[in-house]
């Protein structure tokens, strides 16, 4: 969880948009599997497909091999199973959180009982056996654009204009495009971000949030951005959400495609409906 801004978006190629960007290199990849049928068939998964662009560097077949291979080749993941004889692969993922610039890992395992251990180590993605060649490519470029942009949740989508949010979620970093924002509510200690199909929690302020969404967001409650393409109404309703007029009629938006209603304070009412006025060109009730 948790996000910070980076000041520029990503092209195609791997390369950094804007002149003389620094251009990425292969993800150099280390197989570390007991079983040799297995590294075999990760390698024909992984001549599928080409980007994100990827070499192999090594394979091992148990945890202290692997060790061993990492401080003479630097590698950027470990496509890594459980049963491994020896060190196994969770207490090879948590040995390698101690070295100064870990490579991540994506676990290939046919022990489906271990995801919640595998998360808290900080693994991007959790694959069970078979894997399948969309999986492991989906799993890649997780790890891609955690490697060109870490902890950098705002930044333009790859071969568009469209900007998006980078959020960790249980150990994956999904790139959100903020068309897809319904709004950000802050709750206890985190903020929850709400789109018309999950909800995601990140540890960032929402004033810092609202300072880098921008115009395309709008503040409505002390503890709440709404996206302004997402309000299909204004008006009163009854007991409306915790605002300082205590209870009876409150002000409210309605989001859509889902319907819900988010509370407007008294504070931040005359700038929604202003906001509101001009975006739609008449009164909302």
């Amino acid at each position: 969880m948790g996000s910070a801004v980076t000041p520029s978006g990503l092209g195609h190629g791997g390369q950094a948009d804007g002149a003389g960007g620094p251009t990425t290199r292969p993800l150099r990849l280390l197989l570390v599997d007991d079983e040799s049928l297995a590294r075999l068939r990760l390698r024909a998964l992984l001549q599928d497909f080409a980007e994100p662009a990827h070499e192999i560097v090594g394979e091992a077949g148990d945890g202290t091999a692997a060790l061993a291979l990492l401080r003479e080749r630097p590698c950027d993941v470990l496509l890594l199973d459980i049963g491994l004889p020896g060190l196994d692969g969770l207490q090879l993922a948590a040995a390698l959180r101690a070295l100064p610039d870990a490579p991540s890992v994506v676990f290939v395992t046919a022990h489906a009982e271990h995801a919640l251990r595998a998360f808290e180590l900080d693994a991007v993605d959790y694959l069970t056996k078979p894997v399948s060649r969309d999986r492991l490519r989906s799993a890649l470029q997780r790890v891609a654009q955690r490697r060109r942009i870490p902890d950098a949740p705002l930044a333009a989508a790859e071969g568009s204009g469209a900007r998006v949010l980078v959020v960790h979620d249980r150990g994956r970093v999904l790139r959100l495009p903020l068309a897809d924002v319904l709004y950000l509510k802050a709750e206890l200690k985190y903020v929850t971000l709400r789109t018309t199909m999950h909800s995601y929690v990140l540890d960032d302020a929402l004033t810092d949030l609202e300072q880098r969404l921008g115009d395309g967001f709008l503040r409505v409650h002390r503890n709440a951005l709404v996206a302004r393409s997402a309000v299909r109404a204004l008006q009163r309703r009854r007991d409306e959400g915790g605002d300082d007029e205590g209870p009876g009629e409150h002000w409210a938006v309605q989001l859509q495609p889902t319907g819900e209603w988010l509370a407007v304070s008294r504070r931040q009412l005359p700038a929604v409906r202003e906001a509101l006025l001009q975006a739609d060109g008449a009164a909302l009730r």
